[in-house]
C-alpha cells in the first residue's frame, strides 16, 4: 500500500539523490583541463560528427524520428511483473511503484550490457570505428529513456515527454551548475496545472553541454585506442558507465514525477473524503 508517509519517504531519497549529483563539480572542473588540449588534436570529422548530435536531437524532439521506440516490448515486461495480461499504455500510471521501479532496474542492467559490447566493438576498430560509435550510442541514450518512460506510464510519443527526455540526457552530463538549472526547468514537469506552461522548457537550454560530454568521452576514447586492446576496455567501460548513469538518471525524475502526482492525487482524495463532514 503506497500510504502517503512511504510516497513522502521515497521522494525525500530523490531529493537526496539529487543533491548528491552536486558534489562532482570539484572533479568535473579538473577532468575538463585537458580537453583543451584534445580539441586542437581530434579530426576534424569527428568533432563535425559530434556538431551533428544538435541536428539529432532536435529531430528526436520535433518529431522522434528513426530514435521513437516500441512500447511493445517495455508493456511485455510490465505485463511479467505485474501479471496484468490485459494491460495497455494507459493502465501503466496505475500500477504499483514497485512494479515500475522493478522494469527500470531491468531496462538498466540489460542497457548497460548493451552499451559494454557496443563500446568494446568499437573499441577495436580505432578512429574510424569512432565515428560509427558517437550516432549509435546517442540512439541508445535516446531509445533507453524511452524505455523508462514508458515503464513508468509516460508516452514518448508526446512531444512535452520528449523534451523531459533530453532534459534527462542533459542532467545525466551536466556540471553542478547545469544540474541545478536543469532541475528548475523541470519543476513545471512536477505540477500538472502547469503542463502547459512550458515556453521556458521548450528553448532545450544546455544542449552544448551534452555535446561537450559527448566529444570530451570520445576524445579519451580515441587517445587510448592508439593501443587497440586499451581502447577496447575504455570504450566498454565508458558506454557501461554512461548508459547505468543515465539509466538511473531517468529512473529518479520520472519516479519523482510519478510519487508527486500520487501524493497530489492522495491529497485530492483526502479532501474529497472530508468535504461532506463539513457540510
Amino acid at each position: 500500500m503506497e500510504t502517503n508517509d512511504w510516497l513522502q519517504k521515497e521522494l525525500q531519497s530523490i531529493e537526496k539523490w539529487e543533491k548528491d549529483q552536486k558534489g562532482l563539480w570539484f572533479w568535473e572542473r579538473i577532468g575538463r583541463i585537458p580537453f583543451k588540449l584534445l580539441d586542437k588534436i581530434t579530426p576534424a570529422f569527428i568533432q563535425k560528427k559530434i556538431g551533428l548530435l544538435l541536428d539529432e536531437l532536435g529531430s528526436f524532439v520535433q518529431t522522434g524520428g528513426q530514435y521513437l521506440t516500441q512500447e511493445k516490448l517495455i508493456l511485455a515486461k510490465l505485463r511479467k511483473h505485474s501479471q496484468h495480461e490485459d494491460l495497455i499504455m494507459s493502465d501503466v500510471s496505475s500500477l504499483p511503484l514497485s512494479t515500475m521501479d522493478a522494469v527500470g532496474e531491468e531496462l538498466k542492467t540489460n542497457r548497460s550490457k548493451l552499451a559494454t559490447i557496443q563500446g568494446a566493438t568499437t573499441g577495436i576498430g580505432g578512429i574510424f570505428t569512432l565515428a560509427v560509435d558517437i550516432p549509435v550510442l546517442l540512439g541508445l541514450s535516446l531509445k533507453t529513456l524511452q524505455e523508462i518512460a514508458i515503464a513508468y506510464g509516460y508516452d514518448p510519443k508526446n512531444h512535452d515527454e520528449r523534451i523531459f527526455i533530453v532534459k534527462c540526457l542533459q542532467f545525466s552530463s551536466a556540471d553542478v551548475v547545469g544540474k541545478q538549472a536543469i532541475l528548475n526547468e523541470l519543476s513545471t514537469f512536477y505540477k500538472r496545472e502547469n503542463a502547459k506552461n512550458n515556453e521556458m522548457i521548450s528553448q532545450l537550454q544546455g544542449w552544448r553541454e551534452v555535446v561537450y560530454t559527448y566529444r570530451d568521452q570520445f576524445g579519451w576514447k580515441k587517445l587510448l585506442q592508439m593501443v587497440p586492446i586499451a581502447g577496447m576496455v575504455f570504450g566498454a567501460l565508458t558506454n557501461r558507465s554512461m548508459i547505468h548513469d543515465l539509466a538511473e538518471t531517468g529512473m529518479m525524475l520520472y519516479r519523482k514525477r510519478r510519487i508527486l502526482e500520487r501524493l497530489e492525487d492522495h491529497e485530492r482524495a483526502d479532501i474529497k473524503t472530508q468535504a461532506p463532514s463539513n457540510i
